[in-house]
């Protein structure tokens, strides 16, 4: 199985083109790793990094919000195409956010607003790695400074870098190198911690 790694940020409101060319660039960097892309399926800037994994051949996993296909284009105007697999969770956008979640091994970060926001407490309080593009925009800029604001240690670990390839390298090799799990939040009242199942990971050439 491949390493799912999640990109969340802005579906929607005032999105630059920097900010896209930045998203196109951690899709790509994924990518290159021979890692999965996971997004809420979602316009802007999750797309956007889709659009550059997908350029870089590789593959994606949308998590909807929408019942169907016909639901997820007519209802949350969202696209379908390039994504490699969809999973129709029918949880709303809300609800959909968990399921992002849990579906990464670790999640990275850009731009974004309050739906962001919610996945990033998700993830925060369940002891993801956590990766965090600065300059990107948005409520992004803010979260190192949201998590010190919380004053709980949650097993999380949080990087940050302004470069797109530099972020996915580094939280890419601090996974690796130290075994980290998918999430801390069921271990914490085992006597031993549940160990993380072996990974294959294949950089592409």
């Amino acid at each position: 199985m491949k390493i799912q790694i999640g990109v969340m940020g802005s579906a929607g409101g005032r999105i630059t083109q920097e900010s896209l060319a930045l998203a196109h660039r951690l899709g790509r960097r994924i990518a290159e790793h021979g890692a999965t892309i996971v997004t809420g399926a979602c316009p802007g800037l999750p797309h956007a990094a889709v659009l550059g994994a997908h350029e870089k051949g590789g593959a994606s996993l949308g998590v909807s919000p929408a019942h169907s296909r016909e639901e997820h284009v007519n209802v949350y105007d969202s696209p379908l195409q390039p994504y490699t697999t969809m999973v129709f969770t029918g949880s709303g956008l809300m609800g959909r956010e968990t399921h992002n979640i849990h579906s990464s091994d670790f999640v990275l970060f850009l731009g974004g607003r309050s739906g962001t926001l919610g996945e990033f407490c998700i993830a925060y309080d369940e002891g993801k790695l956590i990766g965090i593009l600065t300059g990107s925009g948005g409520i992004s800029n803010d979260l190192s400074s949201i998590a010190a604001l919380v004053k709980k240690d949650t097993g999380s670990t949080i990087l940050t870098s302004a470069l797109p390839e530099e972020l996915v390298d580094r939280c890419l090799e601090r996974y690796l190198a130290e075994a980290m799990p998918s999430s801390t939040a069921f271990n914490r009242n085992l006597e031993q911690s549940l160990q993380r199942p072996q990974i294959a990971q294949q950089a592409r050439g």
